[in-house]
């Protein structure tokens, strides 16, 4: 068996904002599982049956988070989908009014926007129109 990432484990302010965004870059996502923990925060699994973005709120009584800047302070940049329709994803997102982030030069091969959720979280949306390897990692 290869390995695979199976998720991702992020704290949000607010799990039912992050669930709307992750609607939002696919529609076909369900809750796995929406629960309390032992300690008292709320948890949620989303995503399909391969994989999930696990979400919780901090713990009561947490303190508000220092500012993060990606690609300044340690820690996550962005988590990237891969997306059947690019222009579709892109179009829900910029209707909600999520602010787009980073900004990259066209590529021959796959196409790629950075979107901001409302915790400030950068994701990337990809999508490749290739099925050489050689060509959707190149780095050109």
């Amino acid at each position: 068996m290869a390995t695979y990432l199976e998720h991702a484990n992020v704290t949000v302010p607010d799990a039912d904002s992050a669930i709307r965004f992750l609607m939002l870059v696919d529609p076909t996502f369900v809750i796995r599982h929406d629960g309390i923990s032992d300690d008292g925060c709320r948890w949620v699994h989303i995503g399909n049956e391969q994989f999930y973005i696990a979400i919780q709120e901090p713990e009561e009584g947490g303190g508000k988070a220092e500012a993060y800047t990606t690609y300044l302070n340690h820690g996550i940049n962005h988590i990237g989908w891969v997306v059947d329709d690019f222009e579709a994803t892109i179009g829900r997102l910029k209707e909600a009014g999520y602010r787009e982030g980073l900004i990259v030069p066209p590529h021959p091969f796959r196409k790629r926007a950075y979107y901001f959720d409302d915790a400030g979280l950068e994701w990337e949306i990809s999508s490749y129109q290739t099925d050489k390897n050689e060509e959707r990692n190149s780095y050109d």
